[in-house]
């Protein structure tokens, strides 16, 4: 779940910049990310997120780019992010606009 605090929003559009190299579309559209919290009192960022496949050869590589996008965004934040496979990335998690991308 998302809390769509205004400072979520901002950071969900930084990582819209943070791209799965396989599909080319970004982690937000791909469905990878599971929860974003911002707390603006401990400036504090925590991100729940999955990779494709507990396999996926780029996970670290596409982990360390959320984190350091969103650390470039907010540098007065301690950005936390942690990977979790429950429950299973799937094709249905992709947005509709993600969809539409792959279609092309």
């Amino acid at each position: 779940m998302i809390v769509l605090t205004e400072i979520a929003v901002e950071a969900l559009a930084a990582l819209r910049w943070v791209f799965d190299p396989e599909t080319g579309l970004n982690v937000v559209d791909m469905g990878l990310i599971y929860e974003l919290c911002a707390d603006e009192a401990t400036k504090k960022m925590d991100v729940l997120m999955t990779l494709s496949t507990p396999h996926c050869p780029m996970g670290q590589s596409i982990v360390d780019s959320v984190k350091g996008r969103l650390a470039m965004s907010y540098p007065d934040y301690e950005i936390v992010i942690k990977v979790t496979f429950e429950p299973a990335w799937s094709v249905e998690m992709i947005s509709a606009a993600g969809q539409e991308i792959l279609k092309r």
